[in-house]
């Protein structure tokens, strides 16, 4: 049995993983459990899962936990993440947290020796470097739970060593595929937040709109995958139903399909080297008929451009693309600003920074702070 932390447990991801650890209560123990403000849903969590410790955002929560259940091992904060990232007795980590804040318990999940489930992008596309270094030198199993990272994992399966020649990272194209630059200007919140394909929280729906989802994914590619940012092409398919490929040298290309649910992604990651059944369909090639491929459009989604500019650069440069891209969609999900000024306002930002190299994760969080404070936040 393994026994899995999950942190974001109430969110997309971690209630999918909990759906899943319910209906295999054999192979998995939900031991720990972590989330931000949603108590009423993490109550019903602790009387369905039975968690040993869990972790709250604010203090006045984590008291009334305590009250409440006084036999469970409760914390709070930025410290009770970590905690529940390290707890004793958990086999896997699954970090399903939003934001900058999933970097250092993944930082200490993997010091601690503990393997990692990553559904936190901005731990790799912030601190690739250093906590890729830090996995290889621990030994830990690192596995992705995005879906295209997910693909390209299993892709890579039974090819130890075979030099790859390029990553086909897919894409739906977001609710906007096809538009033109001018049409962009005048999109409305309600109309970022359809995803065609996808049920998503907030913040990702809106960066998958943007196709600054796609961008983040390339520089997760680069770091999980140690490929070149040229040598991974972005392909907008609007099916999605091929989530990546990978082509070797010799021009072979490996795909791997299903249908759009992120249980299948989920389930891999928990039970590898093994799968586990799950209630999704089967795509139908008959009732399917197509599938449609096109050339992601750099000019118009220009966050997808910027995270490629920002992967060749290096440095802090990612770090700062990632901490301004939450402040303006926060305020574009607020209705503070334009759909257009995220890319607008992420430009000026960069080309106001000057890079820093060779970074901490300390180094790291800092210069989110110093940009955030920039910002306004």
């Amino acid at each position: 049995m393994k026994r899995i932390s999950i942190l974001g447990s109430t969110g997309s991801i971690g209630t999918q993983a909990l759906d899943l650890i319910q209906k295999h209560p054999e192979e998995f123990e939900a031991r720990v459990l972590a989330c931000g403000r949603n108590i009423e849903l993490l109550r019903q969590q602790i009387e369905a899962f039975h968690p040993v410790m869990v972790s709250v955002e604010r203090e006045e929560d984590a008291l009334q936990l305590k009250k409440d259940y006084p036999k469970l091992d409760v914390a709070f904060g930025e410290e009770g993440l970590r905690e529940a990232a390290v707890y004793g007795g958990c086999d896997m980590v699954l970090n399903a947290v939003v934001g900058i804040r999933g970097m250092v318990p993944t930082y200490a999940a993997v010091q601690a020796g503990r393997n990692v489930a990553l559904a936190n992008k901005e731990t790799l596309v912030a601190g690739g470097r250093v906590i890729m270094r830090e996995v290889k030198e621990r030994g830990v199993c690192f596995l992705p739970v995005d879906s295209e990272h997910s693909a390209i994992f299993q892709c890579l399966q039974g090819n130890p060593g075979q030099p790859v020649k390029r990553i086909l990272l897919t894409a739906s194209g977001g609710p906007f595929r096809g538009y033109t630059a001018k049409q962009l200007e005048d999109v409305t919140l309600e109309q970022a937040l359809n995803h065609p394909n996808w049920s998503m929280g907030s913040k990702i729906t809106v960066d998958s709109a943007t196709m600054m989802n796609k961008g983040l994914e390339v520089i997760e590619a680069h770091w999980l995958f140690d490929t070149a940012p040229q040598d991974i092409q972005v392909v907008v398919h609007p099916e999605s139903i091929i989530h990546s490929m990978v082509e070797y040298e010799d021009h072979a290309i490996l795909a791997q399909l299903g249908v759009p649910d992120m249980r299948v992604p989920i389930g891999y990651a928990l039970s590898y080297p093994d799968r586990i059944a799950n209630d999704c369909p089967s795509v139908d090639f008959f009732d399917l008929g197509t599938l449609h491929f096109q050339r992601a459009d750099r000019n118009t989604f220009r966050c997808l451009d910027l995270a490629y500019q920002v992967l060749e650069a290096g440095g802090s440069y990612a770090a700062v693309l990632n901490a301004a891209n939450e402040v303006l969609v926060q305020k574009f999900l607020e209705k503070r600003i334009k759909f257009t000024d995220i890319p607008n306002t992420i430009e000026r930002v960069l080309e106001a920074h000057t890079p820093q190299f060779d970074l901490s994760v300390w180094d790291i969080l800092e210069i989110d702070r110093e940009t955030r404070g920039r910002m306004g936040v």
